[in-house]
């Protein structure tokens, strides 16, 4: 069994609940979403990845183990795309691995959810897409997000938020996370400033508003993209 794979590389997450954890990162190749704000644009295309085995992937990840290694981060593109091959991954070897998805497939996410031992589920807004249907994608990002609570994984929700991003769409979809996921006590969601953050500007003191107004309703925590003011993958 193969994959489309675009790079297998060693660094520290720079995104989410687990900044500063040592992971290793397997970038798969091709997405089903066209956000506007993607910072690896190279991955939405299957065809700019490299076909690689379950094997040649183990291979790889076995020489870039270091001490502090904390978790095997499957990214892309989308990774639940490959959710038969992260499968069969896992059934060779139980590495502790963090999925990060847009949560829109939740059919293939129930293929390796049981194996999932941290997730971040990317809650996607309308100004994300030139056009999309959002209320099927918050539907199944939701969905996805309940699966992953039930199966006891360690799940954050994210937001990526843009200058333009309202405070109030923000609440909003906050009154919606805490109605329909599960057990909302049992997640975070992590408001994460579009980069770069200099695009900001004046616009910053609505991140506090933003973070103020969700604070009645779930954990919440505005964090930036680290490895990109560190300068590194």
């Amino acid at each position: 069994m193969k994959a489309p794979i675009i790079e297998v590389f060693s660094s520290i997450q720079g995104e989410g609940l687990y900044i500063g954890k040592r992971q290793i990162f397997v970038r798969f190749a091709g997405c089903n979403l066209n956000c506007k704000y993607c910072d690896t644009s190279n991955s939405k295309m299957v065809f700019s990845g490299k076909e690689m085995s379950v094997t040649e992937l183990h291979d790889k990840i076995n020489n870039l183990i270091t001490p502090d290694f904390h978790s095997i981060s499957f990214t892309g593109g989308e990774p639940l795309l490959q959710a038969d091959f992260i499968k069969k991954f896992h059934e060779i070897k139980n590495y502790p691995m963090l999925l990060e998805t847009n949560g829109t497939l939740p059919n293939q996410l129930k293929k390796i959810a049981q194996y999932v031992n941290y997730a971040s589920v990317d809650i996607k807004l309308s100004e994300h897409f030139e056009t999309a249907n959002i209320e099927d994608i918050i539907s199944n990002e939701i969905e996805s997000t309940n699966i992953l609570i039930s199966k006891g994984t360690n799940v954050y929700c994210k937001i990526v938020v843009l200058p333009k991003t309202e405070v109030d769409t923000i609440v909003n979809i906050s009154e919606t996370l805490t109605e329909k996921i599960r057990d909302s006590t049992k997640i975070s969601l992590i408001l994460q400033p579009s980069s770069p953050i200099e695009e900001w500007g004046k616009y910053t003191e609505k991140l506090f508003r933003m973070s103020e107004n969700v604070g009645k309703y779930l954990d919440i925590r505005v964090i930036p993209q680290i490895h990109k003011i560190l300068d590194i993958r």
